[in-house]
């Protein structure tokens, strides 16, 4: 183990079971099988971070991380279940079924020329395997609400930063000078926008001044990673008042800064991305399911649109050509800063290529589009724009009505003649040619 500080660690406010309301009631079985193992063999075994803030507000964490002073290499060898992942941050991986349990070693700053450790030029931390003492692990920690250590030892809390404290006042404090945290990993400010969002905190006035200073840096993430923050960010439950405070802190415009130049100017289109924010709320309070192709085709709707009056200006192409080829360059565009895959981007461009197609409700043309593979989103897209004045009310009932009509009386919706029941017309069957002798 490697010691990053030479004095004497202070010793933490210890809250014993009696003081708090963490209970193991609240533990997974298999994250209790962890920590129990681990202080079995001699070593410092300790839940931590949103877990324990989690248990302490009474909101039933489902996510396990653990603490310990075991490197990453001697919990392999407690768990034939283990195996070790990443490379900017080494952690043990403990699966049990579907569930798998994170186990990190604290960690401590690098304080040697041989120590693995790596930034960039900006200060982000790109490397980061250097091993302490919990003490150096906590300064490691981003705000002081997730520095809490719950001792399997005695069920105690160990807490170095105040941060029991700051979970009861509902506050979001960064551990150490906030402008340093945040150059050392940006990703830090959506980090406080996601946990105000779901937990109902205030970010602290030092966090904002620093967030304000540093919104730029997130230009520096790497891409990937803040496809995996967006999903974090607007799939919780918590959509709608994340992106109020991602405005509020002008952090939304160095995700998607073709669309907040249109929210900016369009009124209407804030209107539809809050009505669809807040449908993805309702839809994962009930426990259905949400798709991200669906958001990022709503955040990308007014700057296609306006792309493809300019795309159709400079050749002849239909409506949905040219929304189809704008929602592609936009895509493109956007995966410069958020590496969005092609399973969402692909069907987010047939969705919004479709909404043409909805004013149209007579012939074959409009009868077939029942049978498109994105005729459900693109319907949903188009009810969303209806609710929020935005698209014609009869139109969208008419196209709700039909789904649920038997086969007849959809033709006569559309106008289409029927098919008839038993004249489907059978195929020749070739006959092959004979051979010569």
């Amino acid at each position: 183990m490697k010691n990053s500080g030479t004095k004497k660690p202070p010793a933490p406010k210890i809250i014993p079971r009696a003081a708090h309301t963490v209970s193991r009631k609240e533990i997974s079985n298999s994250a209790l099988k962890v920590l129990y193992r681990l202080h079995k063999s001699g070593y410092q075994a300790f839940l931590v971070g949103g877990c324990v803030r989690d248990a302490m507000l009474d909101l039933h964490p489902k996510d396990f991380d653990v603490a310990t002073d075991a490197t990453p290499e001697e919990v392999r060898a407690l768990f034939d279940n283990c195996r070790l992942i990443g490379r900017r941050f080494r952690l043990a991986h403990i699966r049990f079924g579907r569930e798998i349990i994170e186990v990190a070693t604290f960690r401590a700053a690098a304080v040697h020329a041989a120590d693995d450790v790596a930034h960039d030029d900006e200060g982000r931390i790109i490397r980061d395997n250097v091993y302490g003492s919990i003490w150096e692990d906590v300064w490691r920690r981003d705000f002081t609400c997730n520095a809490l250590y719950y001792n399997i030892a005695d069920f105690s809390i160990w807490d170095y930063v105040d941060g029991v404290r700051d979970v009861e006042r509902r506050r979001l404090v960064l551990i150490g000078d906030p402008d340093q945290r945040l150059r050392e990993d940006p990703v830090r400010m959506l980090r406080a926008v996601r946990f105000a969002a779901k937990l109902d905190f205030t970010i602290d006035d030092s966090v904002v001044e620093a967030m304000h200073k540093h919104a730029e840096l997130l230009s520096n993430v790497p891409a990937a990673r803040l496809f995996d923050e967006f999903l974090k960010l607007f799939q919780a439950g918590a959509a709608e008042k994340t992106f109020h405070l991602l405005r509020e802190y002008q952090l939304f415009g160095q995700m998607f800064p073709a669309t907040d130049h249109e929210l900016n100017e369009d009124p209407a289109f804030a209107e539809f991305v809050v009505a669809a924010l807040r449908n993805t709320d309702r839809r994962v309070a009930a426990g259905k399911s949400v798709t991200p192709m669906f958001l990022i085709g709503v955040f990308l709707w007014a700057p296609v649109k306006r792309l493809a009056v300019i795309r159709r200006a400079e050749e002849s192409m239909s409506e949905s050509q040219s929304l189809s080829l704008a929602a592609y360059e936009l895509a493109a565009q956007q995966q410069r800063l958020i590496s969005i895959p092609r399973r969402f981007t692909v069907p987010m461009r047939e969705m919004l290529a479709l909404q043409p197609r909805f004013l149209q409700t007579r012939g074959k043309r409009a009868h077939n589009l029942l049978e498109h593979r994105r005729f459900r989103a693109a319907y949903d897209f188009m009810l969303l724009l209806s609710e929020v004045g935005q698209f014609d009310p009869e139109l969208a009932e008419f196209w709700t009505r039909v789904q649920s009509q038997p086969a007849p009386q959809r033709a006569d919706s559309f106008q289409v003649s029927a098919p008839r029941r038993g004249t489907r017309r059978r195929r020749k069957r070739r006959t092959k040619p004979a051979q010569s002798p």
